[in-house]
């Protein structure tokens, strides 16, 4: 196979894994409404860093960090839930909003690491990339590392793709909507954050 074709792969499997609406795609869309396109585009790429450095150790099969990372998966998933929770809970309030407009709003790094932190905060999603490289054709072994490095840059790309569309078209809808509604909005995307916390949490088998 090309380079491209490693490449294009690796975008085929970054769209895979981003594109199905989570925690994580709700909090971006809650950004997006609340701050605009750019805070929804930076949180979307911290998902994305995560998502590449997940695509790494399955790429490169990198066996010890995943079944590291899957042995302690209940502590780690259970402390996500729990942030998510809180992330959800804040928001979801009358002043949360606007509390948090302060706190995150005005720091593009928070925006970026805050999401990098939830996402990493899933090791399953080891699991998910595994499979998907397994359907699509794996990398470890039997292909040369800058093909498995393609991969993963392909995987990055594809991911921050999806954020650049989703946070572009939430930014879009934005325009039309009133205050009031952005509010409501986001107090509905803070309870369904939370309520997938709980989740979580509960089946990290911790809860």
């Amino acid at each position: 196979m090309s380079e491209l074709g490693f490449l294009l792969r690796g975008i085929a499997i970054g769209l895979a894994i981003a594109a199905p609406v989570g925690p994580i795609g709700l909090l971006c869309i809650q950004r997006t409404l609340t701050y605009g396109r750019a805070a929804g585009l930076l949180s979307g790429l911290g998902a994305a860093t995560a998502d590449a450095l997940y695509g790494a150790v399955a790429a490169f099969g990198v066996t010890l960090v995943s079944h590291a990372l899957l042995a302690e998966h209940a502590w780690i998933q259970a402390i996500g839930g729990l942030a998510l929770i809180i992330i959800g809970l804040r928001m979801a309030r009358p002043k949360g909003v606007s509390e948090a407009a302060h706190s995150i709003g005005g720091r593009p790094l928070l925006q970026y690491v805050s999401v990098l932190l939830l996402t990493l905060a899933n090791p399953m999603t080891i699991l998910s990339f595994a499979a998907v490289f397994a359907a699509l054709g794996p990398t470890t072994a039997r292909h040369a590392g800058p093909a498995a490095a393609l991969m993963v840059v392909g995987v990055f790309l594809g991911s921050a793709l999806w954020w650049l569309i989703l946070s572009t078209g939430v930014s879009l809808a934005r325009r039309g909507l009133g205050a009031s509604a952005l509010r409501w909005i986001a107090a509905v995307a803070g309870v369904a954050i939370a309520a997938l916390g709980l989740v979580g949490l509960v089946t990290s088998g911790l809860g």
